[in-house]
């Protein structure tokens, strides 16, 4: 029996890496490590760092998977996106199939919290399921960038007697915010879908979280919704990359 453990790295900052993390480092023989090209190789740079800080002490082998092209220009989203993981699936269950011994222990480190919008563990129960990897897996919860923001803002993510509503930029674009709710929390953004919402919103912006590339703007759409447009343009263009959390918080309406 192979086993994979899926640990979360934190949004950026090799600080944020827990303890329950740093053990499971230890327990690692083989990391694997997603290539998506030069333009990441922050990321796979970070990885790098956080098994020299934490597991540097033993011995263990890192091992590179090629990250299939995603259509992200196809009409329908959701085939496109399951046509990827599939590709993704095949590819992982081939290099983990061929580089994970039989009673020996890998990881993949993801980047956040592996349970909020990351497609790690679909692929990986996908690949469990194949009764020729003879595989189990377990996961290791990681600071979230969506925690992240609200520390780095110093604010509260929920206010009182309120839910909190997590979603995708693609998905306020076309629903827009809940009536039921005062406070959103938006990932996955390329669009900057905010600039549509009312311009009374306050909105609390970051990118590269944790990192020392980190950009925090917070204000209301109206004064600050450009600044954030500008700022993501400017960053994605320099890096070639860009990962951001907002979140919005509906103005409170003046009392009579």
């Amino acid at each position: 029996m192979r086993l994979l453990l899926i640990i979360g790295i934190g949004a950026g900052d090799p600080d944020q890496v827990t303890v329950q993390a740093i053990k499971a480092l230890n327990r690692a023989d083989v990391f694997f490590v997603v290539d998506k090209g030069t333009d990441k190789q922050d990321m796979v740079l970070l990885r790098q760092e956080i098994c020299e800080r934490y597991a540097g002490n033993r011995s263990y082998r890192m091992v590179s998977m090629p990250e299939p092209e995603r259509d992200r220009r196809s009409p329908a989203y959701r085939q496109a996106v399951e046509r990827w993981r599939e590709e993704r699936a095949g590819i992982w269950a081939e290099v983990i199939g061929a580089e994970l011994a039989d009673g020996g222990c890998g990881a993949l480190l993801v980047w956040g919290d592996p349970g909020l919008y990351d497609s790690t563990l679909a692929i990986v129960e996908q690949i469990a399921g194949l009764p020729a990897m003879d595989l189990e897996f377990e996961v290791i919860p990681g600071i979230s960038s969506v925690q992240a923001l609200a520390a780095r803002h110093r604010i509260s993510l929920t206010q009182v007697g309120s839910p909190l509503y997590i979603t995708t930029g693609r998905r306020l674009a076309e629903d827009g915010i809940p009536e039921h709710c005062d406070d959103v929390v938006v990932m996955l953004d390329a669009s900057c879908s905010f600039t549509a919402v009312d311009p009374g919103t306050e909105i609390y912006w970051g990118a590269y979280l944790g990192t020392r590339d980190e950009i925090l703007l917070s204000g209301t759409v109206r004064d600050v919704g450009g600044q954030i447009q500008a700022a993501r343009g400017e960053a994605r263009a320099r890096k070639g990359w860009i990962m951001d959390t907002y979140l919005l918080r509906r103005a409170k309406a003046n009392p009579a």
